[in-house]
């Protein structure tokens, strides 16, 4: 992944609705959610959802697919690890730890 890429993806979560829906998908796993489902989940108007729905599809963090009368949108599992990929990718000098981590509300 690129920089550019890497940006658009991070300014596409860089918003609370968006950030949520995008968690939401990918806890639904491969199988993702409907509109309707998601919608319903996160409490958004319609057209608000579209509108976020619209920019993670643009960042490419977020798939559809129309089954009959239904869309159903699924997290891009792909994009979603080649971003963690970028952003891990000079941990730790280089070495093979893993990057520490802290208990919440506890300083590292």
């Amino acid at each position: 992944m690129d920089t550019i890429t890497a940006l658009n993806a991070l300014r596409a979560l860089a918003h609370d609705s968006r950030l949520a829906a995008f968690r939401a998908l990918i806890q639904a796993g491969p199988d993702g959610l409907s509109v309707g489902e998601l919608r319903e989940k996160l409490d958004l108007p319609p057209a608000t959802l579209t509108a976020h729905l619209n920019v993670l599809r643009g960042a490419g963090l977020a798939l559809d697919t129309r089954e009959g009368r239904v869309i159903r949108v699924r997290a891009d599992y792909t994009r979603m690890n080649a971003l963690l990929s970028y952003l891990t990718e000079n941990c730790c000098a280089g070495a093979a730890a893993v990057a520490p981590t802290c208990a919440p509300g506890k300083p590292c």
